[in-house]
């Protein structure tokens, strides 16, 4: 069975995206969540480029990794010089990483018109430094930037630049589409002509321009590539790089190519999470395998099918990547979307079959009127479980009354003349509480003085915060009486929650969202169930 090495560009290739910027200690998080995965090879950066990159190859010494190896990125010596006068050379040297991946120009046109130089000069600077490199004890790969436009240019000419480097030593050569303008038919065609032309196992290099860099990733290995260059999420620059998490489950589960182990593989999701944490974005919930609404499914249709044989709607076990089957919950569930939910919540034997009708109606009337539940299973669960026959809140809202008050005329210079001031009036238990607060806005007044009133039974609800909060018109052209829909998330540091609210008044809106917050947290977490 072959074999293919995934090759993991993050830190370097990744790190040009809009809109990430990586420390040292990001980058060492991210080698070592990479060494966890078992990916074989990683590139710290490009060594002498800037002070960080040089600090990453002094600091990953110093860790302990059980089966990255690290590359050093870099390219060709200059025009005109000895390779063991180019500084740059030098510098992948002394970054004493082990492999050393050097790019150089494979398409004639950034030859003359980008290098000015001669073709036979690129040839000679591709062959000095693998060589000298190679002397050096490095293993080196190299990446023959632009090669499939090259190759479409001047076929015989990329393919010498492939050769050469070869020759002089290279122990993989990386076809590269730079520009990510290939299609998965012309890279397998591409990789099987060259296959034939070079001594050296040859790998791929993709970028998603044409958004098929996965499957023109795959196109290769099945032509005979042996080693995949890619980057965590497809971070990367323009529209990023292949997907180095899609390829491997892609390699894994569908080629039955061996990259990753079962036990690793089922990491996937965790390294897709722990990524887009260190990288600060959110992850992507469309991504394939590893999004969370990779195995989603909201239609009744489908979910009735789920809810009786899991895989009738999904293409592998969610557990192979690490991800979890979720049931969405909206006007288009059935009795199948809500009974697997019941049951994903230990609900399944408190709700009876009948029950579960009413259930689909109550949810497609409550959306109607501008909730929705797939973004807020918080709320859906609550809802559920007010439906209960014994079910007690841990408190019941008696009153509550909001001021938001305009004080211009009694404001000094420079004061805030803008007061909210809230009222909240509950029952806990058989005592009612009588709470007011002030707040820099009508939400944060009822959120303070409804903790007021509930924080003698419930302390540890100190720990509990508001983290998003999002408003969207739900009827667009009401103008001012149009239906709001309010998305409130929560956490206590430990769990996150989302709850919604829907209301023509963007105060009452705000409030059962809140409300549903802080009920479901001292349900849930508290000590309420």
């Amino acid at each position: 069975m072959p074999t293919v090495a995934l090759y993991d560009t993050t830190l370097r290739d990744g790190a040009q995206q809009e809109g990430i910027s990586l420390s040292l200690e990001d980058k060492l998080k991210i080698t070592r969540k990479l060494d966890e995965l078992g990916v074989p090879f990683v590139e710290g950066g490009w060594p002498g480029s800037n002070p960080k990159d040089d600090e990453y190859f002094r600091a990953v010494r110093d860790i302990s990794l059980s089966s990255v190896t690290i590359a050093a990125f870099g390219s060709t010596r200059r025009a005109g010089i000895a390779p063991e006068a180019d500084p740059n050379l030098r510098a992948m040297l002394d970054s004493q990483a082990p492999v050393v991946t050097l790019v150089g120009k494979s398409w004639d046109l950034h030859v003359t018109r980008i290098l000015e130089t001669t073709l036979e000069e690129n040839l000679a600077m591709i062959a000095d430094s693998v060589a000298f490199l190679c002397r050096q004890g490095r293993r080196v790969f190299f990446d023959a930037e632009h090669f499939f436009d090259g190759f479409r240019a001047n076929a015989a000419y990329a393919v010498r630049c492939a050769r050469v480097a070869a020759e002089a030593g290279a122990e993989v050569v990386i076809l590269c589409d730079t520009n990510g303008g290939s299609l998965p038919s012309q890279v397998r065609d591409m990789v099987q002509r060259v296959g034939k032309e070079v001594s050296v196992p040859l790998g791929i290099h993709a970028h998603n321009d044409c958004d098929v860099a996965v499957a023109g990733s795959l196109a290769a290995v099945e032509a005979g590539a042996v080693q995949v260059q890619g980057t965590v999420n497809g971070y990367g620059e323009r529209c990023g790089n292949a997907n180095l998490l899609s390829v491997a489950a892609n390699l894994k589960l569908k080629l039955g190519i061996p990259c990753l182990t079962e036990q690793q593989l089922a990491r996937l999701t965790e390294v897709h999470r722990y990524v887009s944490e260190v990288v600060n974005l959110p992850p992507h919930a469309q991504q394939p395998y590893v999004g969370s609404s990779a195995f989603g499914h909201k239609a009744g249709l489908h979910g009735s099918a789920v809810a009786k044989l899991e895989d009738s709607y999904q293409h592998i076990k969610p557990l192979a990547v690490g991800n979890a089957t979720r049931m969405l919950i909206s006007e288009l569930a059935g009795k199948g979307n809500i009974t697997y939910k019941l049951k994903e919540l230990g609900l399944g034997v408190a709700v009876s079959p009948s029950a579960v009708g009413t259930l689909v109606e109550e949810i497609k009337l409550k959306e109607s009127q501008g909730f929705q539940y797939e973004g807020a299973e918080a709320s859906f669960e609550l809802l559920v479980r007010r439906t209960l026959a014994g079910y007690k809140p841990p408190f019941q809202l008696m009153d509550y009354r909001v001021i938001v008050e305009q004080r211009r005329a009694l404001a000094g210079p420079g004061a805030d003349d803008l007061l909210a001031e809230a009222t909240v009036k509950v029952r806990v238990g058989s005592e009612v509480r009588h709470t007011a607060a002030v707040g820099n806005g009508p939400v944060n007044a009822l959120d303070v003085a409804l903790r007021k009133a509930l924080m003698e039974d419930y302390p540890e609800l100190k720990r509990v915060r508001l983290v998003d909060y999002k408003v969207r018109v739900v009827n667009q052209g009401a103008g001012t009486g149009a239906t709001v829909r309010v998305l409130i998330e929560s956490t206590d540091g430990e769990h996150t929650w989302q709850t919604v609210g829907s209301s023509a008044n963007i105060i009452e809106a705000s409030w059962l969202a809140l409300v549903d917050g802080v009920e479901y947290w001292l349900l849930r977490y508290g000590g309420g169930l």
